[in-house]
């Protein structure tokens, strides 16, 4: 027999940014809840709103399956004397087990004759084992904060008020955070702000949009887009996407209902970018485009009441909105008065990080790392570069950014075109800040790609220089996100320059700051940032085998090793390829032990195999080297290819540790010259 269980936690509005992931969290938590009950059950469901978590598992077993356990015990002969007798061995095993001995069975397995003991167990009743099991269900749900309430001990995103839990019409008791289950829901807290009862929890999607809750999520987002596309048609407008936004109006609201406002016309003079800031950051507002794609003086927010007056929410909504929009108009005519250079002297006065110095500090040195990277990579956008790396904190001091911080290098690249300042130089003010996220846009020019290359490493390397690695989860200055920058910006933009040598210069800059050896530094980083290229090659679905076979060769360009890694990656779609590695993880083996370099002498050979294999490899050496040269690593792992019938052949003709003492060592001076060559591409013996 089956039925449906509801578990209800009625709580405080929790904050939108924590119900998606609770979501996720709570459906994983109950498959392994039920799964550790041995309790069938079909599917789970979870809905939230910012009242509530929901969790509805259909079709859920009444009980336990009974089971037989086999409990092992020692082996037979150490259970029994030769006799037949039990021995304290299988005497003090009988009775851990609650048996006699004479009740001891004998197991035959692969390992030979153990006793054991079978116990039938009857399986409990799903209402007594979610009683038990619930409460601990509840409180691990994970949350990036949580909180205490009351003088209780319990922890929770925020204070649970009513607990519903229900297997068919049957109550599960229990009590958790202070309160007792029931069967007892609450409604809309403005709209039907009363209690009301359910009887089963197939009726609990219907009750609670009785009492104006649309408890499931996915419906939420679904009205919201459609209300937003009635809007958008009466308006003539095109709604500015943003998913981001519609998660997190769904997560705010229990019953949408979306409503258009208007602004001033006067205001369409700011930036759009500010005028979006603060319509959608700061006030949850939807902005509009009209035909021609330039911003509309409306915007729509989401409300989570139905209006009796819909004018009186339209003019709270435009007085509050007019209030923000004059600030920042005031903010942005105030910066327009000074010029964008005197804003980055104002950086003087503010400390980056108690032991790396002011961020004005930091800008003169990542301004110098750049120009340095300028130099090495496009010297003719010198000048541009070092001008953009001298501004591009310099509006971190604005009216508008300390206002509305979000519109850091925004604000920079509006004041810096209002200047006079190259085009390229304003675009990579905004852009050296790139990439903000995993797969985020990337710089569209050098001015922002270096500036942004010069400030990370800087970042990095004087975190590593004071001891502020990431650890754990813990990343306060997000190193692993700007090491990740630093990647996707180089293969972009296709930049070949050595970390060595640009994280040494780094160091340098940063030589009265660091507290650290400057050699031991550099070498963390550059692993730090190998680490991140292996991480983010393996969640593109390329082998860590194939990883690993590159970086073990050296990790020095990041634009060549991972050629390199995409060519050995191609390369293992060869027909032929298992049979090429087995041979050339034979070679490295086989040299790998040997800790002495032998000298080679081709007139020692003894075997025509190994004059064979002698002769194919210096005939592709000179060919290797070459291809390398030119980063050309498909033809370079095509060319080695060729070894394979006469590795092959030496490896079934020749006897490579020969009882002669000289023929051995000269055997293994040529499998450690072709290793030696193996390893200029790749080392094959990790795959």
């Amino acid at each position: 027999m089956t039925q449906d269980l509801l578990v209800e936690i009625g709580t405080e509005e929790i904050p939108a940014g924590f119900l998606s992931k609770a979501v996720v969290d709570m459906k994983v938590l109950a498959e392994k809840l039920l799964d550790r009950l041995r309790l069938e059950h079909g599917k789970i469901e979870i809905l939230a709103t910012p009242r509530r978590l929901a969790l509805k598992v259909a079709d859920l077993a009444s009980g336990q399956e009974d089971r037989v356990v086999e409990n092992m015990g020692p082996a037979k002969r150490i259970a029994f004397a030769e006799s037949g007798n039990p021995t304290k061995a299988g005497i003090g095993f009988a009775r851990g087990q609650g048996v006699k001995p004479e009740d001891l069975e004998i197991v035959s397995t692969d390992k030979g004759d153990y006793v054991c003991v079978r116990k039938r167990e009857t399986g409990q009743k799903t209402t007594a084992l979610l009683a038990e099991a619930l409460p601990g269900y509840i409180m691990a749900i994970p949350f990036r904060k949580s909180m205490r309430w009351h003088n209780l001990e319990a922890r929770f995103a925020r204070p649970i008020h009513w607990l519903v839990t229900l297997y068919g019409n049957e109550t599960i008791k229990f009590k958790c955070a202070g309160i007792e289950s029931g069967a007892s829901s609450r409604g809309h807290r403005f709209m039907a702000p009363g209690e009301f009862m359910i009887p089963a929890p197939g009726d609990y999607v219907a009750l609670c949009r009785k009492a104006q809750v649309i408890v499931n999520q996915n419906e939420r987002k679904t009205m919201i887009s459609e209300q937003l596309k009635a809007i958008e048609k009466d308006l003539g407008g095109t709604i500015i996407a943003d998913p981001e936004l519609l998660e997190t109006v769904t997560n705010i609201v229990e019953y949408p209902q979306a409503i258009v406002g208007s602004f001033d016309q006067e205001f369409l003079k700011l930036p759009e970018e500010v005028l979006i800031s603060v319509m959608r950051h700061h006030q949850k507002y939807f902005c509009l485009r009209d035909k021609n794609g330039a911003l509309m003086a409306n915007f729509i927010t989401v409300n989570n009441t139905v209006a009796r007056d819909p004018e009186v929410v339209v003019k709270g909504n435009q007085r509050v909105l007019l209030a923000r929009l004059n600030d920042a108009k005031f903010f942005y005519e105030e910066d327009l008065k000074i010029p964008l250079a005197e804003f980055g002297e104002r950086l003087k006065k503010v400390v980056f990080q108690a032991k790396l110095g002011t961020s004005y500090e930091k800008v003169e040195r990542f301004k110098s790392l750049a120009e340095f990277l300028a130099e090495k990579l496009c010297p003719e956008q010198k000048a541009n570069i070092s001008r953009t790396a001298g501004l591009c904190k310099a509006d971190l001091e604005s009216n508008m950014v300390c206002e509305f911080s979000d519109l850091q290098g925004i604000m920079g690249r509006e004041y810096a075109r209002i200047a006079g300042e190259d085009d390229a130089v304003a675009t990579g003010i905004l852009e050296h800040y790139m990439p903000t996220g995993s797969g985020g846009c990337l710089p569209s020019n050098d001015c922002g790609a270096i500036v942004g290359i010069a400030d990370k490493i800087d970042t990095i390397t004087g975190c590593f220089g004071i001891n502020l690695q990431p650890t754990g989860s813990a990343d306060p200055y997000a190193l692993r996100r700007q090491a990740l920058g630093i990647i996707s910006i180089c293969i972009d933009r296709d930049y070949n320059l050595s970390l060595k040598e640009v994280v040494s210069r780094s160091a340098e800059l940063l030589q009265s700051k660091i507290e650290r050896p400057a050699a031991a530094v550099v070498g963390d980083v550059i692993d730090f940032i190998k680490g991140r290229l292996f991480h983010s090659l393996t969640a593109n679905k390329i082998p860590a085998g194939v990883i690993e076979a590159i970086l073990a060769t050296g990790f020095d360009d990041i634009v060549t090793t991972v050629e390199r890694i995409n060519a050995l990656d191609r390369f293992r779609n060869r027909d032929d390829f298992t049979d090429l590695i087995t041979a050339f993880k034979r070679i490295m083996n086989i040299t790998r032990k040997e800790k002495a370099n032998y000298i080679l002498n081709a007139d020692n050979f003894t075997e025509e195999a190994e004059t064979g294999l002698y002769n194919a490899w210096r005939q592709i050496a000179g060919k290797i080297d070459e291809q390398l040269n030119r980063n050309d690593f498909d033809q370079a792992l095509s060319t080695v290819a060729d070894l394979r019938k006469d590795v092959d052949n030496f490896f079934n003709e020749v006897m490579v540790m020969a009882e002669d003492q000289a023929v051995r060592e000269n055997r293994l001076a040529l499998l450690q010259g072709i290793a030696d060559d193996f390893k200029k591409i790749a080392d094959f013996a990790k795959l």
